[in-house]
């Protein structure tokens, strides 16, 4: 394997049913239920394992009414991934579905945007509606780990290994954050929250909680740029992403899928 050449996977672990008009600022004529999937990433390649955001665990999913279908950690386990030896996660931003499972890395370093940081400790958290979002715990855990030396902070762009780079995009959360990957197909683009679902980039539709809406959309723009093709673009919370990309493996159907292969759809 060429040394910028990674493999990539969607790991789904929990879900959420909502009406489709939850899913968009301005809503939807389309009154009819809907699903959110809840996705962690995991880049396998010559420079180690680097997880892409931690999900939450099953208190979380208890205070929030989300269904944990298979833990994290279990998803990991499944693609051989021993959470414990992980050495690098990328915290795309701090909201509480992808900061959660503080605990699971114990050996990891944190890789997050100031911005971020800034943001989930700052001021903008005086404001009940700006908070909505987080969780305290998960924020008092990401500054533990500052306090501990495990966090690594970025300002915008920045290479983490040959053929991954984070990107600092803004709009759902002030210091969000995707991910391009060098993958056998071309450059991957991990939106997570940067790109909800299919629709919002399509469409040019924006998700309710928005730090800012024009950030959101020039996002949409930048990830474009970035990615070999619309069909490198993975959103961070589509159901139909388990649906376009086969298996990670023989069993893993509807719960891990390669990223770094074509879409089947």
């Amino acid at each position: 394997m060429s040394d910028d050449i990674h493999e990539v996977f969607a790991v789904a672990y929990a879900s959420h049913g909502r009406k489709r008009s939850e899913n968009y600022i301005f809503g939807d004529p389309h009154d009819e239920m809907t699903s959110i999937t809840y996705y962690v990433w995991a880049i396998k390649g010559p420079h180690g394992v680097f997880i892409v955001d931690t999900g939450f665990d099953e208190v979380a999913a208890k205070e929030r009414g989300r269904t944990i279908f298979h833990p994290v950690g279990e998803g990991l386990k499944a693609l051989g991934i021993d959470p414990s030896e992980v050495k690098n996660v990328i915290a795309t931003h701090m909201h509480w579905d992808h900061a959660g499972n503080y605990d699971l890395f114990p050996n990891a370093r944190y890789h997050i945007q100031d911005e971020e940081m800034a943001y989930a400790t700052g001021r903008c958290m005086c404001h009940k509606m700006l908070r909505i979002p987080f969780s305290e715990s998960d924020v008092h855990a990401m500054v533990s780990k500052v306090f501990a030396d495990r966090c690594e902070f970025h300002d915008g762009t920045d290479e983490l290994a040959p053929g991954i780079t984070v990107h600092k995009i803004g709009g759902h959360s002030k210091g969000l954050q995707c991910v391009r990957v060098k993958t056998k197909r071309g450059y991957v683009m991990v939106a997570s929250d940067c790109i909800h679902l299919y629709s919002h980039l399509d469409e040019g539709r924006v998700f309710p909680i928005t730090y800012s809406v024009g950030d959101t959309l020039e996002g949409y723009t930048t990830i474009q740029k970035l990615a070999t093709s619309r069909r490198h673009i993975v959103p961070g919370h589509d159901p139909s992403v388990l649906k376009i990309y086969p298996a990670a493996k023989p069993g893993l159907e509807n719960w891990i899928v390669k990223l770094d292969v074509e879409p089947t759809i």
